[in-house]
């Protein structure tokens, strides 16, 4: 892979992590149409470097919330609204959590399903999104622990690709009839864990199964920067467009890439 097609990818990444739009599907997407091909064990090398580049992202992005979590959590305060908070995210981890330990490999055998499978989720993120644009507005103080885990389930239905986890997070939190904010907030912070877990988990075994790998450091830097810097904006971006409810142009674009995956993944 070249260092071009590095930025492609990690610019690919690092906006449709936030995006409505799946992140997992795009990359699928765009590898196909350029014909990237990875030499063994580079794929998940360069997957480990684009997921830490956006979860620095979110960190950076969400700093002042991330610190406010830390700072209530760790306190001899007993039970206040950021160890709720905090075990409320907790329990949204729980479906992923299960998912990643007991289904991890049939998961992963269905990223090697061709497009297909992505066009078909690409047409329910955008049906999830469309939903949550009419949905009849309510607006609850607070996210419950209900609501949490339902949320929770949506983030673990969208291991799939081509099922946008930002989109189906934030389309069940709207539907549950939450603030706009908050379940933006909820799905950036919520996702912060799973993915550094998955990333450790990844590193870990890198260093216990090293390979050899063809990607030069520009190359892996260029997609870190990538993934990085757009996703910075993706995130700011994201949580602005939620709060003024403009889903439905996410929806639209869902439908006609899921249509040309299902289409071309098909012919």
């Amino acid at each position: 892979m070249s260092w071009l097609e590095a930025l492609f990818l990690g610019v690919i990444q690092g906006l449709t992590e936030f995006l409505p739009v799946s992140s997992s599907g795009h990359l699928t997407i765009a590898q196909t149409l350029l014909g990237v091909e990875f030499a063994e064990g580079d794929m998940l090398f360069f997957d480990v470097i684009v997921h830490a580049a956006t979860v620095c992202s979110t960190i950076v992005i969400l700093w002042k919330e991330i610190a406010w979590l830390l700072r209530g959590t760790f306190t001899t305060k007993t039970w206040n609204s950021e160890k709720q908070y905090a075990g409320k995210i907790l329990l949204s981890m729980i479906p992923v959590f299960v998912v990643g330990m007991f289904f991890k490999d049939t998961v992963e055998s269905i990223f090697g399903s061709g497009l297909t499978i992505v066009g078909v989720c690409l047409l329910i993120t955008a049906s999830l999104l469309t939903f949550a644009q009419f949905a009849k507005p309510r607006t609850k103080e607070q996210i419950s622990w209900v609501d949490s885990f339902i949320i929770g389930l949506g983030q673990a239905l969208a291991v799939l690709p081509g099922l946008s986890r930002s989109g189906t997070t934030i389309a069940t939190g709207l539907l549950l009839g939450n603030k706009k904010e908050q379940v933006a907030q909820f799905s950036f912070l919520m996702v912060l864990i799973p993915i550094l877990g998955a990333t450790m988990l990844d590193v870990l075994d890198l260093i216990q199964n090293p390979i050899d790998s063809h990607l030069s450091f520009v190359t892996l830097l260029v997609g870190f920067a990538a993934a990085f810097l757009t996703g910075c904006a993706a995130c700011k971006w994201m949580i602005d467009i939620v709060k003024r409810q403009k889903l439905l142009y996410f929806a639209i674009y869902c439908l006609v890439i899921g249509v040309f995956a299902l289409v071309y993944g098909l012919r």
